[in-house]
């Protein structure tokens, strides 16, 4: 057999769950069917042999596709003009033939309206863990986020989904006023403000470019963190990172960073700072106005 005869063999053995994967999480045949075609271009430009577990690997590869899909869709979703709540429900409808495929496939309707809903990073986190079963830990590789933000992602896209949570709008305005409060009071330099926010155990990462720019790659306990942040954010602003809220630090209106709090019933348990090029570029990055 020709290697590229054996290389379409060890992926057409994981063909199918990759058109499960990526019909949960796009919610379209169609896409589906883009983004595993993307990923076997992927496998067939990478050395296989190097793969020890390619069902893993393969997985990994389809969900970040899928995930940089959500986000573009959600770029286009965000243009004047455009209703995201209409687009989620004729996207749901049972008169397109893929989704009639999708419904038959045991999905249904109803969940495909809520996964709409969602975040992109929450609704790759829902589907991998809660349909899939996959571990967080890989599951954060695929986000790019840390394990406890993977973990919070997961569980606000399942309140949502069995209904028992608030509103994406809710949430988001709740998330929008302590962050708004965050920066306040770490302008102001207001300590007992910034402790009042910051969980007792708050952990504070950056990734390697952010260090280079002068931060420290990890700094725990409020105190700590609060300190870190103590008359600072003079150019930070509020901005949705992949739908959820964060911060954009853009001095004379350039990006230099990212803030992603992760918030934990009222309260800051985790901030990352990114400013890594190629994840800022994949990130869907808008201000929050008014």
């Amino acid at each position: 057999m020709s290697e590229q005869g054996w290389m379409e063999e060890r992926f057409e053995a994981h063909r199918t769950r990759l058109e499960q994967v990526a019909q949960r999480i796009l919610g379209s045949r169609s896409e589906a069917s883009d983004a595993v075609q993307e990923t076997w271009l992927r496998f067939g430009r990478s050395d296989g042999d190097a793969v020890e577990n390619l069902g893993g690997w393969l997985t990994t590869v389809t969900a970040r596709i899928c995930l940089d899909m959500l986000r573009a869709r959600q770029a286009r979703r965000e243009e004047p003009g455009t209703d995201p709540l209409a687009e989620a429900e004729r996207q749901s409808s049972p008169v397109e033939p893929d989704h009639e495929a999708l419904t038959a496939d045991a999905v249904g309707i109803a969940l495909m309206v809520v996964l709409e809903r969602l975040a992109p990073a929450e609704r790759v986190a829902f589907v991998l863990h809660d349909l899939f079963d996959m571990p967080f830990e890989e599951i954060a590789r695929i986000l790019d986020r840390s394990l406890m933000a993977t973990r919070q992602l997961a569980s606000r896209a399942r309140r949502r989904v069995q209904g028992s949570g608030r509103s994406a709008d809710a949430e988001i305005g709740a998330d929008r006023r302590l962050v708004d409060a965050f920066l306040t009071a770490s302008r102001e330099g207001d300590l007992s403000r910034l402790l009042q926010i910051l969980d007792p155990e708050v952990v504070f990462r950056a990734d390697a470019a952010a260090v280079r720019l002068g931060g420290k790659p990890e700094v725990r306990g409020a105190a700590e963190v609060a300190g870190l942040f103590k008359g600072r954010a003079q150019a930070a602003i509020p901005a949705l990172l992949d739908g959820t809220v964060g911060i954009l630090v853009a001095p004379h209106g350039r990006m230099l960073l990212v803030l992603r709090p992760t918030i934990v019933d009222g309260r800051i348990v985790e901030i990352e700072a990114v400013a890594d090029r190629e994840t800022l570029a994949r990130l869907s990055i808008r201000e929050i106005t008014g």
